[in-house]
């Protein structure tokens, strides 16, 4: 009951939390509109008031200068005294006129502006916000991943406990479970670390001979000659990691053998296309229907949720995984699918003396 309670718990935190983080995000564009609002007023009344000042100065310059003009004689004493009474008239005037436009003008600028430090706020604080989003996301999921293993060995010990009658044997077939279940979070743990590496840290490149790696990568999976056929017209070397394309590379084999029929054949094949080095990797099985095609390089995303369960258990991080690995190489992996028909992954990768080439120029 207890169990039961504290993931009910977990799970109605789990449904708050994103309201909270939108109350934050949303909290946060007000106050930094209005640290850019108050900015931008700041310096549209200085300019304002910089602009009354010389405004005036130069009126009254110009009107004393006409006054001056008219001064002569003493017998004009009398239009003296009118100019003097025009000029005061004309400079009340200005004054009224230059505050009603500069305050108009100020009225438009804190209304425009309000909008456009909203727009500018919200643009500025999307980056972020997304990048938290996924970062929760990211959490809620592999904390979701590792209570389901934790769970299953906790009631499998707890039944073991409580089971008196349990024979030797019984307890092995417990074990072995257990044992399962660590060596999951054993990769599991192994991927969340190999992509917190690749986000924090830069990967030393250098030549790295495709076609190799791959030959290297189809020995090592120990699958008969009918089960894998490769093909290359040429030697590919590209610029990059030579672990981390092992790694990339296993990956997609690895999906390509177990997202397919066992008498299937897997096609790899290594061409160049313009300025890149192709690596294409066909199988024929079930595929991925369209409408789950753009996500299945998602973190903890599975287009079956069979491919949880059976034989090959996977939590959906090895393609999030090669993704990773091929933009920090500026690659691209490219998926398509025919459902019931054949899957294709496309790894475009730069050819090493392409590399060399811009960097001589």
């Amino acid at each position: 009951m207890d169990h039961i309670c504290s993931i009910q718990r977990v799970a109605l935190a789990t449904e708050l939390k994103p309201n909270r983080i939108n109350l934050m995000f949303r909290s946060t564009t007000f106050r930094l509109t209005g640290w850019y609002l108050l900015v931008l007023m700041s310096l549209s009344v200085i300019f304002s008031v910089v602009i009354y000042r010389v405004a005036y100065v130069e009126v009254e310059t110009r009107l004393e200068r006409f006054q001056t003009t008219l001064q002569g004689p003493n017998d004009l004493a009398p239009h003296i005294t009118v100019a003097d009474d025009i000029r005061n008239t004309e400079l009340n005037q200005l004054k009224a006129n230059l505050l009603i436009e500069l305050f108009c003008v100020n009225i438009f600028i804190l209304v425009s502006g309000g909008f456009v430090s909203y727009f500018l706020a919200k643009r500025h604080l999307l980056p972020i916000e997304k990048a938290h989003e996924a970062q929760s996301r990211f959490t809620s999921d592999a904390s979701h991943e590792l209570r389901t293993p934790l769970a299953i060995m906790k009631t499998e010990i707890e039944v073991a406990l409580r089971d008196k009658t349990a024979t030797p044997e019984n307890l092995k077939e417990i074990l072995s479970s257990n044992l399962e279940e660590v060596d999951r979070l054993s990769k599991l743990a192994e991927m969340l670390l190999s992509l917190s590496r690749l986000e924090t840290n830069k990967l030393k490149l250098g030549p790295v001979n495709l076609n190799k790696i791959v030959k290297s990568i189809i020995k090592d999976f120990n699958q008969p000659l009918s089960r894998i056929s490769f093909k290359s017209k040429k030697q590919q070397i590209v610029n990059g990691n030579e672990m981390a394309i092992a790694d990339l590379v296993k990956i997609l084999i690895d999906n390509a053998l177990q997202y397919s029929p066992k008498d299937s054949k897997i096609l790899i094949d290594i061409d160049q296309q313009d300025n890149c080095a192709k690596l294409e990797i066909k199988n024929s099985g079930p595929g991925i229907q369209p409408e789950k095609l753009p996500h299945i390089f998602d973190r903890f995303y599975r287009a079956d949720s069979s491919r949880t369960h059976g034989e090959h258990k996977g939590y959906g991080l090895g393609l999030a995984l090669a993704k990773s690995i091929a933009e920090l190489h500026n690659g691209e992996i490219i998926a398509t699918s025919t459902p019931d028909v054949e899957t294709t992954f496309t790894l475009l990768l730069n050819l090493h003396f392409c590399i060399q080439a811009k960097t001589k120029n």
